[in-house]
């Protein structure tokens, strides 16, 4: 396919719990990029309740793409193409982002493309990238680069290379068990904390001691494993388990007696959702047991992205996903990555959580290389990155 005239993709994520559009030109420059957020309806409930995502994304899919259009100043005629998230997800989720871009798609006479969200989350740095050595001097980053996308449903390494305009990817690590992100949300629910987890252990993180309770990790039987589940077939997979972190927070809780604190807690901040209300709420020990989970929980990701990337040879770290928003993650990496001499990216805030540019950024290449999606394209919510809607991965 030949250059387009306008360069203009317009890009729709429904994956979870946020309805999102965003135009973005040729992959490098976002025009515009609106989220609608779901906080406030599955908070009551400390996590994502799929029936009512689906009913908020049928609310909100019109009027957020009218606005992504509105404030990038283009019509639906100016773009050329509409790229969508296809998996990994909810089903009812993805379902309503991808039957409105079908629909669109086929009533404007547009190529329709599909994106898989793990590499949308890895195209947000590399957008965010782009945006940043726009008229300066800022270098790309060398390749290969070794991707965490770190989020409530996602811990995965991918080792990244760019072939002309296409890029590749292979999987070498994922979670076994729970997501890094799952965990901060279960253990701010267990704490009497609000939804999403993570912001809150963010904040209360700094007024404890991160060494004052020993949580460890118990290693994961990398044969064993391959063998049962299957994965990257040789010795440098990387596998991540959260669960059992979880279990040794609430044991905690229960042997130092803290539900009447925590019960509380909850209440106050059902009242008052404010972390200076929570602060009040929170005593020492608390404070002590937040500090050192989150150290923990940042330390194994540290500690295994970076053997990774020794291993594998990587020239550049890449840091996504909702977790990657986390203040102690991204100053413990930075200066991991400058006592190894490796250049390390995240992206801002706004493009870390669930967001559309992320993928009309990712869709661009693929536009390119004519790599579109079919009629029948449909929700795959358990989509691996590099099988599957045209996601290539490099052989192991």
């Amino acid at each position: 396919m030949s250059t387009s005239s306008t360069g203009l993709i317009l890009g729709i994520e429904s994956s979870c719990d946020e309805t999102a559009a965003a135009v973005v030109r040729r992959g490098t420059e976002t025009l515009s990029n609106v989220v609608a957020s779901q906080i406030a309806t599955h908070s009551p409930y400390g996590g994502v309740v799929p029936e009512l995502a689906s009913r908020e994304h049928l609310r909100n899919i019109v009027p957020v793409v009218r606005e992504a259009l509105r404030e990038a100043n283009v019509g639906f005629g100016d773009l050329d193409a509409v790229a969508v998230t296809n998996g990994p997800g909810l089903a009812g989720a993805l379902l309503v982002g991808i039957s409105y871009a079908k629909t669109l798609a086929y009533a404007l006479g547009k190529p329709l493309i599909a994106v898989n969200h793990l590499e949308g989350h890895i195209h947000a740095v590399l957008l965010e990238q782009a945006q940043l050595a726009t008229g300066s001097d800022v270098k790309p980053l060398p390749l290969p680069a070794l991707a965490l996308v770190v989020s409530g449903g996602h811990t995965h390494l991918y080792l990244v290379r760019r072939q002309g305009d296409t890029w590749t990817y292979r999987n070498v690590g994922h979670t076994v068990d729970d997501a890094a992100g799952e965990a901060f949300d279960k253990v701010a629910k267990l704490l009497g904390l609000g939804y999403p987890g993570g912001p809150w252990i963010d904040a209360l993180a700094p007024h404890g001691d991160p060494y004052a309770v020993p949580f460890s990790f118990s290693q994961v039987k990398t044969k064993a494993h391959l063998k049962t589940h299957g994965g990257p077939a040789n010795s440098v997979a990387t596998f991540f388990s959260f669960s059992g972190i979880k279990t040794a927070a609430l044991r905690y809780t229960q042997v130092h007696e803290m539900a009447s604190g925590i019960e509380r807690r909850r209440a106050g901040l059902a009242e008052e959702p404010s972390v200076i209300k929570a602060l009040m709420l929170c005593d020492h020990q608390t404070l002590d047991l937040i500090a050192s989970f989150q150290r923990a929980v940042v330390d194994d990701l540290r500690r295994k992205t970076f053997r990774a990337a020794a291993a594998l040879g990587a020239a550049s770290l890449l840091i996504s996903g909702g977790v990657a928003a986390n203040r102690e993650l991204r100053v413990r990496f930075t200066a991991e990555a400058e006592n190894h001499g490796v250049p390390i990216a995240f992206p801002k805030a706004a493009l870390s959580t669930d967001n559309a540019a992320m993928i009309a950024a990712a869709a661009w290449p693929k536009f390119l290389a004519c790599d579109l999606a079919s009629p029948s394209l449909s929700a795959e919510p358990s989509l691996s990155l590099g099988r599957g809607s045209g996601q290539a991965t490099n052989p192991l």
